[in-house]
C-alpha cells in the first residue's frame, strides 16, 4: 500500500460522536507512552500528523486520521498511568471496550506494546478483551531500535508466550519509528484488512 494522503479529521470523546459514514477503521491502541503517535507518523510518512509528547496520556480522545480518502486510522487514548481522575480513566476504558467489541466499521486492532518490557497486566487485559471483537488483532512491538538482535527475538518470544497463556493468537511485528522497522509489514496488514 502506498500512502498518498493522511490528515486529521476528528477527535471524539463519546459514542455519539463517532463517524457514521461507514468508512473502514483501523485502531491503534496501547498503554500511555508506548509510542502510538510516533508510529502512526512513521507508517503514514508524515512527520507531525499525530501529535507526540513526552508526557504520558496526551491522547485524550479517539483521534481519527483519514488515509487515502478510503479508511481511518484511529488513535485510541492510552491506557495506564495517564494523569487523569479514576472516573475519567474508567470512562475511557468502558468507551474503548464498547468500541472494540461493537464498532461495525472496525476492520483491525493494532495493539502496541513496548518491545523493551514484557506485556503488562493491562496488555494482558487487552488481549482478553479483543477476543470479544470480530476484528483481526495484530501486536506491534514498538521501540525495537533500542534492542539488540537477540533481545528483539526474545521480546517476540515473550509476547507469544503471553498470547499462549491467554489462549490468543496474533501476528507480532517488530517496529521502530526511528529506523522505520516494520513499516512495510504494517502497510501490508492495512492492505489485507481493507480488502
Amino acid at each position: 500500500m502506498t500512502i498518498k494522503d493522511a490528515r486529521f479529521v476528528l477527535g471524539v470523546t463519546k459514542w455519539s460522536g463517532l463517524p457514521e459514514d461507514g468508512i473502514p477503521e483501523l485502531a491503534f491502541m496501547g498503554r500511555s507512552n508506548v509510542g502510538k503517535s510516533s508510529l502512526i507518523n512513521m507508517v503514514v510518512a508524515r512527520r507531525s500528523l499525530a501529535r507526540t509528547s513526552g508526557t504520558p496520556g496526551k491522547t485524550r480522545e479517539f483521534n481519527y486520521y483519514q488515509v487515502n480518502d478510503c479508511f481511518y486510522l484511529v488513535d485510541l487514548p492510552g491506557f495506564g498511568y495517564a494523569k487523569v481522575s479514576r472516573t475519567q480513566r474508567e470512562g475511557w476504558q468502558r468507551f474503548i471496550a464498547h468500541y472494540l467489541t461493537e464498532r461495525v466499521p472496525l476492520r483491525g486492532i493494532f495493539h502496541l506494546i513496548d518491545s523493551r518490557h514484557p506485556p503488562t497486566a493491562l496488555d494482558r487485559e487487552v488481549m482478553l478483551l479483543t477476543r470479544e471483537s470480530a476484528a483481526p488483532y495484530i501486536i506491534l512491538l514498538t521501540k525495537s531500535d533500542k534492542l539488540s538482535g537477540n533481545h528483539r527475538y526474545k521480546s517476540v518470544a515473550d509476547v507469544h508466550k503471553v498470547l499462549r497463556e491467554a489462549r490468543r493468537e496474533a501476528a507480532v511485528v517488530l517496529t521502530s519509528s526511528v529506523d522505520k522497522r516494520g513499516r512495510e509489514e504494517v502497510l501490508d496488514w492495512f492492505e489485507s484488512l481493507l480488502v
